[in-house]
């Protein structure tokens, strides 16, 4: 299983989001300290979930750090994420 794999697999396991999309940049970052051959080191992430309700954008990003701290100890170098409520991501379509 791929790493973005494991990624969407975890994210949708803990926080049943309504929205969620991994998307590998790794190819953004050849070259650069933590790019690994082969890529799968710098993902961009949305997670659009109702769980985030209520809780502080840091509070969101610990919530996904705490889900993925296996793969950020390991493969991922980086993680850039938009973590919103469905309300939210309602206002930016």
């Amino acid at each position: 299983m791929s790493v973005s794999e494991k990624i969407r697999n975890k994210l949708i396991h803990s926080l049943e989001p309504e929205r969620v999309e991994v998307i590998d940049e790794s190819h953004l970052h050849a070259g650069h300290a933590g790019a690994r051959e082969g890529g799968e080191s710098h993902f961009r992430v949305l997670i659009v979930s109702k769980q985030f309700e209520g809780a502080s954008r840091v509070a969101r990003q610990r919530m996904v750090n705490s889900i993925l701290r296996e793969e950020l100890a390991g493969p991922v170098h980086a993680l850039a994420m938009k973590t919103l409520t469905p309300q939210e991501f309602a206002k930016e379509e």
